[in-house]
């Protein structure tokens, strides 16, 4: 049984907050199964990463990067593009000293 969006985002935002980010949810969407977006900012570089959840054919799940500009305007602007076609995705950004996603998944770059 996969925790409800809410459940797993308040989940994110403690793993960040325990390792010395900053942590917030930027849009709420679907308490239940919206869609995750997760921007990770690195403050020491002035770069950004952009995160989205996928599911791989055996039902793994996994994050990818859709987007491979670390400018933050182009992140939030893939984001909009986003939820203007999910009005249920959740977009969390966390804002740390070494640009850390605290995802747990697999990330894929």
């Amino acid at each position: 049984m996969l925790l409800s969006t809410d459940i797993w985002v308040a989940a994110l935002i403690r793993r960040a907050e325990l390792g010395g980010a900053f942590a917030t949810v930027a849009r709420k969407g679907d308490a239940r199964a919206g869609a995750v977006l997760v921007k990770a900012v690195d403050r020491r570089e002035g770069t950004a990463r952009l995160f989205s959840e996928a599911t791989r054919g055996d039902g793994e799940r996994f994050w990818m990067q859709p987007v491979r500009s670390t400018f933050e305007p182009d992140l939030d602007a893939y984001a909009e593009r986003a939820a203007r076609i999910d009005p249920d995705i959740w977009v969390v950004e966390i804002e740390d000293r070494d640009g850390r996603h605290f995802l747990t998944e697999p990330v894929e770059s």
